[in-house]
């Protein structure tokens, strides 16, 4: 259960730094859904290339997950897939 967590928390703080730097308004939902998939990709390069010591824990996870999120978010702005934006004020 406490992994369960832990995906929703990195997902969230990936995926707010991700659509900082990109400067995309979207909802607390598809934030942490973008920050979950970018830990995904991310964990995906970092596994092919350099398996973790204690198989639990990748040093580089956070800074390849927020990467992961950062290319996902190019990618739709790219193919102009837009997500459900939230209204600034």
């Amino acid at each position: 259960m406490f992994h369960l967590i832990w995906y929703i928390v990195i997902g969230l703080i990936s995926g707010v730094i991700a659509k900082s730097v990109m400067h995309v308004h979207m909802t607390i939902f598809w934030t942490i859904v973008l920050g979950i998939i970018g830990s995904i990709l991310g964990g995906a390069v970092t596994h092919m290339f350099s398996r973790p010591a204690n198989e639990r824990y990748h040093p580089a996870g956070l800074i390849f997950s927020i990467l992961g999120a950062i290319l996902i978010l190019f990618a739709c702005y790219k193919l102009k897939i837009h997500f459900p934006q939230v209204d600034p004020f």
